[in-house]
């Protein structure tokens, strides 16, 4: 498919599969609250699991899709830092129970596998038979990394969202929560409770946050294979990472303006790219060295200011 041998995308989704299913089915399989060691410890398992899929692809296919794949990972798991914020507020507008946390993540995560996908089957398309839509990607980018670089506060209210509005004008909506349970049927009708409404905003801030990620990733590589895989991997280990870091990474007050500077860079990439194409190993080192140099200078001015506190 799209230069990619069958066999190669078949091996990817039994991968994706069964990763799902020890995820919920072994790990998960009660409802609990997850401690930040247990997160720390699945996120470093999710990030071994990508770069082993990193090192078959180099070994399969070479050492240039291996570096192509490693720079849009990074790329990715970088830029889903920012879903985190996004869904600290969706937890806290709609008081999801903290047991309940990772059953909305799982469920938002697979809907995001198959929004990602008609994305970079659109982004692709789009490239190829209207090439000049690359500068409108690239454009995207620049503002969108712009916008971020501004100091004013983002304001974000994911229970006024277009799609949770949609939501509660066609399905009736329950006061209270059931379980985790996302539809009761009472009666002869099926009624949603909070939990599906904070599920319908995690999906709709994903469709958002896509129109960043794909291009920027389509600015390092077309290889559906490619562009796809790294979105997927990014996302599967964003639950964990929500846990792991969902306490501190307010605290890192230079965060925007790291994600925002690569933003910047691939946007640029993009739009030089038909008359000075920039290796991936370029990419790769410098996008590393700004979010070093991000969280470095988040740590050195929180210990300058007092220091982080432990929650």
């Amino acid at each position: 498919m799209f230069g990619t041998p069958i066999q190669m995308w078949v091996t990817f989704g039994i991968v994706v599969a069964v990763a799902l299913a020890v995820d919920l089915g072994v790990f998960h399989r009660e409802a609990h609250r997850i401690t930040w060691k247990l997160a720390l410890a699945e996120s470093a398992g999710w990030i071994a699991l990508a770069l082993g899929f990193n090192l078959w692809l180099y070994s399969s296919r070479g050492p240039q899709v291996g570096l192509e794949f490693l720079t849009s990972y990074l790329v990715e798991k970088s830029l889903s830092v920012d879903n985190i914020f996004v869904f600290i507020l969706i937890f806290k507008a709609f008081r999801v129970p903290a047991v309940s946390h990772h059953k909305v993540l799982y469920y938002g995560v697979v809907g995001a596998l198959v929004l990602r996908a008609a994305f970079v089957l659109a982004g692709i398309e789009l490239l190829q038979y209207f090439h000049p839509v690359l500068f409108l990607f690239g454009a995207i980018l620049l503002i969108t990394g712009a916008r971020m670089m501004l100091p004013a506060k983002r304001v974000i209210r994911p229970d006024r969202n277009w799609l949770v509005r949609a939501t509660r004008r066609f399905v009736p909506v329950l006061a209270d929560y059931e379980g985790e349970k996302f539809l009761v049927k009472r009666g002869e009708k099926w009624n949603a409770t909070p939990l599906f409404l904070a599920l319908i905003a995690v999906e709709a801030m994903d469709i958002i946050f896509a129109l960043d990620s794909v291009p920027a990733v389509l600015a390092i590589t077309r290889d559906p294979f490619i562009v796809y895989s790294s979105n997927a991997f990014a996302i599967l280990g964003l639950r964990s990472l929500y846990f792991a870091l969902a306490d501190i990474l307010p605290r890192f007050r230079f965060l925007h303006q790291g994600l925002a500077i690569v933003l910047i860079l691939v946007g640029g990439k993009m739009l030089v790219s038909d008359w000075w194409p920039i290796p991936a190993s370029v990419s790769l080192v410098v996008i590393a060295g700004v979010l070093a140099t991000t969280v470095l200078t988040s740590i050195a001015f929180s210990q300058k200011s007092g220091g982080m506190r432990k929650t």
